[in-house]
């Protein structure tokens, strides 16, 4: 497949939603983040050392659980921006009495050496990349042979209801475009990733308020969208926007429903193994993959 860039998604947009700082976690991703850590039960392999992307933005709580998984794992804490990293250094920094400083290995605030990691937990980030394809391999470039990749993302039928809702008031859309999981798979491959598993869920929260609503959804993104609304909204047009999300995103018509909102969660999984060419092809290795396969007894052409 080729490299192209997600054509709803702005390049700076994005780039400003990424250099933005967090107050914390979203809820969505809290949630999120400790689904994905359950599924982490099936897979026997101990990291020596693994990375979180983006942590600030996709769980805090996750982090916890994680170090908690792996306590005697080194752990790389990858940040978007500088204030972000600054920020997480405050969140996660180990008080020098905290007996769990004296038993676990520190963590690190940067982004990992090509090869450092077994494990890379990259948490509902995905889908705000101007440049996807390039952000797998970055991660896959992180991982080390035999190392795997866990990540999460939303999926196309997110804001379902939403989107209908701006499409009858005949407005631009309300964001970009996500991408369906089978494509996401594609792109594992592309990257050099191997045995990708891809699946999804559909989680539908409820507000008794658009006001509610709308706080949660400036929490979870922006709008990336090349053609959305040029500028900044009225507080009529603000109003407006709320009487319709009462009016549409009740199921059923009921005044005494609560608001509904769909989000289509994707959940990917996939490992990094030993580039599979023939001596004979003109090929580059780097230096910590062929340290790697020097580790695993496993060479290039290797099954």
């Amino acid at each position: 497949m080729p490299k192209h860039l997600p054509p709803t998604i702005d390049p700076v947009a994005a780039a400003r939603w990424a250099a933005l700082t967090a107050k914390g976690s979203p809820w969505l991703h809290e949630e999120v983040a400790r689904r994905m850590e359950e599924r982490l039960d099936l897979i026997r392999l101990q990291p020596e050392a693994w990375a979180h992307w983006d942590a600030v933005r996709g769980g805090l709580q996750a982090q916890a659980l994680l170090s908690k998984r792996y306590p005697e794992a080194l752990c790389y804490v990858v940040e978007l921006s500088e204030a972000r990293r600054l920020m997480a250094e405050q969140l996660f920094a180990r008080p020098w009495w905290h007996p769990v400083r004296w038993t676990s290995r520190p963590l690190r605030f940067e982004t990992p050496p090509p090869a450092a990691v077994q494990m890379l937990w990259a948490n509902m980030g995905l889908h705000m990349a101007a440049d996807p394809q390039q952000l797998i391999q970055n991660w896959h470039q992180a991982l080390a042979v035999d190392g795997f990749l866990m990540f999460s993302c939303l999926g196309p039928d997110t804001l379902r209801e939403l989107r209908g809702l701006y499409q009858a008031m005949d407005w631009p859309a309300p964001g970009h475009a996500f991408t369906d999981m089978h494509d996401w798979g594609d792109m594992l491959v592309q990257a050099g990733f191997a045995e990708p598993v891809m699946d999804m869920e559909r989680i539908t929260l409820t507000y008794a308020t658009p006001q509610r609503l709308l706080a949660d959804l400036r929490e979870l993104g922006r709008n990336l969208n090349p053609k959305r609304f040029a500028g900044l909204r009225t507080p009529r047009w603000r109003a407006d926007l709320e009487e319709a999300i009462i009016r549409h995103l009740r199921p059923h018509g009921d005044n005494l429903e609560p608001l509904t909102l769909s989000f289509e969660v994707v959940y990917g999984h996939a490992f990094k193994p030993v580039p599979r060419v023939r001596l004979a092809d003109q090929s580059a290795f780097s230096l910590e993959d062929m340290r790697s396969m020097l580790r695993t007894g496993r060479g290039p052409g290797a099954q």
